[in-house]
């Protein structure tokens, strides 16, 4: 399931600057040549540091939907960023 967003401050529901830690398991494939192709890889934990809005740079406008607003807002596309 994917989290959505929106700020508070402008009504951007698109846009957000989000930092993350991941602990994560991966199957690291090396080519003969030495390049590497990285499959498989699982998430195993994450946790979100911050989220900042794109539009307004507000941090602390912006909320985390719940299923049913996430939902109801997937049609709609973006809201304008103000003027």
């Amino acid at each position: 399931m994917t989290t959505r967003y929106r700020c508070t401050s402008c009504g951007n529901l698109t846009r957000f600057d989000v930092t993350s830690t991941r602990r994560t398991r991966a199957f690291h494939h090396y080519t003969v040549g030495g390049e590497l192709a990285v499959e498989d890889e699982q998430v195993l934990e994450q946790t979100v540091e911050s989220v900042t809005c794109r539009w307004c740079g507000s941090g602390s406008g912006v909320v985390e939907l719940d299923g049913y607003e996430a939902d109801a807002g997937a049609g709609s596309g973006s809201v304008a960023p103000p003027a």
